[in-house]
């Protein structure tokens, strides 16, 4: 199986930018980018990468400057093995947005790559036109599965020790069949998970240290802003949602409506609280919308930004004269 992933999604392949990280570290992110015009960012969820918008990455280039990114500690950017604070992504994906665009673009993330984009528009709301979240677990109470729970309990500094012995690439087999049983957690139709995603999915985690450190941390960071809600304690998702009435960017609302991670009463409460938002309930789809869904998602945010740009809307309508 091909190695160079990069090369057929992207027309550069992977190319690289670094960021500084809040201990002032240099990090490499790796990204590519296809298409021409507005710049529209993909941002991925938590344990996946840029592969995870393999159908969107073509088709949302007849339209868009696509541009994805593996957010720190994730995919084949860098890995760092520091403890990070709750919300370290967003000043990551200001600086990203920063360095490869010189005007607002349209950003569309998935799970807790929606909730950073949300976080991130709040605070930076100049770098960007257009919102699309899509399955933003912004109104979670736990994590969605048992061996999340388990995840997050396990001492890092053990998980860490563990994986820079690269011991996972011994028994690859065994993982990947595991990572797609649990899959079915997120797709309607399990008979339509192939080998071939499967072995992307996890290739990261098989192939470089530190991937699998990264995504504990990130689960043991989700728990603990868990408990803090619960507590009624000061948290990163609180302030977010807090800021929600104040969030002005025109936002499409994309939700599974068989999404067993997070259900679509979330997006329809989201959607009570965030002004000058869409709502679209997505049938016969679950969490991984992008792999299930991909047109409808392609033409539901089309659609949403003809409706909500008059610059998109023009284009659209020349698009639509020259057929």
């Amino acid at each position: 199986m091909s190695y160079d992933w990069w090369s057929q999604a992207f027309p550069d392949g992977q190319k690289s930018l670094k960021i500084r990280d809040r201990a002032g570290r240099n990090v490499r992110i790796s990204y590519g980018e296809k298409g021409e015009g507005q710049p529209l960012f993909l941002m991925h969820g938590i344990g996946s990468w840029s592969y995870g918008w393999r159908h969107l990455i073509e088709p949302l280039s007849r339209q868009f400057r696509v541009i994805c990114f593996d957010a720190k500690g994730h995919g084949f950017s860098d890995k760092p093995w520091n403890f990070e604070d709750p919300g370290y992504q967003i000043d990551g994906c200001r600086q990203i947005i920063e360095q490869l665009c010189d005007r607002p673009a349209v950003i569309v993330g998935q799970s807790l790559g929606a909730l950073i984009a949300l976080a991130m528009v709040q605070e930076y709301p100049q770098l960007c036109s257009h919102l699309v979240l899509i399955n933003v677990p912004i109104f979670l109470d736990e994590l969605p599965n048992w061996w999340m729970n388990l995840l997050a309990y396990i001492p890092l500094k053990g998980v860490q020790a563990i994986d820079r012995l690269q011991w996972v690439r011994g028994v690859a087999p065994i993982v990947r069949k595991t990572v797609k049983f649990f899959r079915r957690e997120v797709v309607v139709d399990p008979t339509k998970i192939t080998s071939e995603e499967v072995y992307w999915i996890t290739y990261p985690y098989i192939e470089f240290p530190g991937a699998i450190s990264n995504y504990v941390e990130d689960l043991q960071i989700a728990l603990r802003q868990i408990q803090s809600l619960q507590r009624k304690q000061p948290n990163f998702i609180s302030r977010v949602r807090e800021k929600l009435p104040e969030t002005n960017q025109p936002t499409l609302i994309l939700w599974g409506k068989q999404d067993r991670w997070f259900s679509f009463t979330h997006g329809e409460k989201l959607h009570q609280c965030l002004p000058n938002s869409t709502l679209k309930l997505i049938k016969n789809c679950g969490h991984d919308a992008a792999a299930v869904a991909p047109q409808v998602i392609e033409a539901e945010t089309i659609d949403f930004l003809a409706r909500n740009s008059a610059e998109f809307s023009s284009i659209e309508s020349s698009n639509r004269r020259s057929i």
